[in-house]
């Protein structure tokens, strides 16, 4: 019932964007590690939440033939998603540079086609999964790592130690549906 009860709440993870305390008290309680654990300052939680929802209105507005996710975490920002072209591409990773406080951008973004609901779905069902496993693996504090999925590629970021990052990259290797893994960690160690 536990492993249910994790997998269905950090399954609705991605879709709880904006409930920023939520997520994070909702997660802790499940998984039984506190919010005050993880590794970045409050103040840069802050910061990431609104990059994050400063560049997602950017995107609306200047591009929004594209699918865009960005995601922020210690101010660095993982682009993903489609883009019509590699002009397009190439002007979303400048809209996202010009964002306050932001110190890089790792840019993923695929050129292709949007992705469909179904595709996008079992993104999010792989996220949950990858993130049921670390609670499972017990290897590690989970809050430490950040799963975001896109088009099978799971993309782990986070401030980690090296030791963290391999296991949380074997465990997600692993997982099925996953079909590629990309560390975007910051290294403690």
């Amino acid at each position: 019932m536990r492993k249910l009860l994790a997998a269905l709440v950090l399954g609705s993870l991605p879709f709880l964007h904006g409930c920023f305390p939520l997520v994070l008290g909702g997660a802790a309680a499940t998984s039984g590690y506190l919010v005050g654990e993880d590794r970045r300052p409050t103040q840069t939680m802050a910061q990431d939440e609104r990059i994050e929802l400063r560049i997602t209105d950017l995107m609306h507005q200047k591009h929004g033939e594209a699918h865009i996710n960005a995601t922020s975490y210690n101010r660095m920002v993982l682009l993903t998603g489609e883009a019509p072209s590699e002009q397009v591409k190439a002007n979303i990773e400048a809209t996202a540079r010009s964002v306050p406080d932001v110190r890089g951008i790792v840019n993923e973004i695929q050129v292709s086609g949007n992705s469909g609901m179904p595709a996008r779905a079992n993104d999010t069902y792989v996220t949950s999964k990858v993130k049921a496993r670390f609670l499972d693996a017990r290897k590690f504090n989970p809050v430490h790592v950040k799963v975001i999925t896109e088009g099978g590629t799971v993309y782990l970021m986070g401030l980690v130690k090296r030791q963290e990052a391999d296991a949380a990259t074997e465990i997600a290797r692993t997982t099925s549906g996953v079909k590629r893994v990309v560390r975007v960690f910051e290294y403690q160690d």
